[in-house]
């Protein structure tokens, strides 16, 4: 299988703006194995200062724990990769941000460190939006490092584009 195409994640980055306008709203993004990819590929339309607010990228715990509050017991209990810690993702970006739509994507993009119950490709993602709703999925990708990357964060766009209607 092949990464999503640089078209098909710009389609998406495109949707995902319109419908943040549209709404006259911000968003922050909460990145832990995508490193930072959403708010790159978002930031890369022009006017995008318009709706995108601000990007964390939290890939250590500490990381989620310091700037974002997901709390550490959360991390000790559910692990890093789980819908609980990408629901705290949001939840937290959403309070340290002046966004009003967040979203989260924490996983195991390989080749290493994943286990029999938490395999490479597993990845855990959440939204959340200033009315109070936090969602939160699961799904688990095939492909290598970079095909998973690639998939998560079309994953991600497309769970916010479709929360926003």
């Amino acid at each position: 299988m092949a990464r999503v195409s640089d078209e098909e994640l710009q389609s998406l980055a495109l949707q995902l703006s319109e419908r943040l306008c549209a709404r006259n709203w911000m968003l922050a993004t909460a990145e832990s194995c995508t490193g930072g990819w959403v708010g790159h590929l978002l930031t890369a339309l022009p006017g995008s200062s318009q709706w995108y607010e601000r990007g964390f990228i939290t890939y250590a715990n500490a990381a989620k724990t310091e700037m974002l509050g997901v709390p550490e017991a959360l991390l000790v209990k559910h692990g890093a990769v789980s819908e609980e810690t990408a629901m705290a993702m949001a939840a937290g970006a959403l309070r340290h941000s002046h966004a009003q739509a967040t979203l989260a994507i924490s996983g195991i993009a390989g080749p290493g460190g994943g286990t029999p119950q938490k395999p490479v490709g597993l990845v855990c993602y959440g939204w959340a939006l200033a009315d109070g709703t936090v969602l939160s999925s699961t799904c688990r990708l095939d492909g290598d490092r970079e095909e998973i990357r690639s998939r998560a964060v079309a994953a991600a766009l497309r769970g916010l584009i479709e929360l926003l209607g």
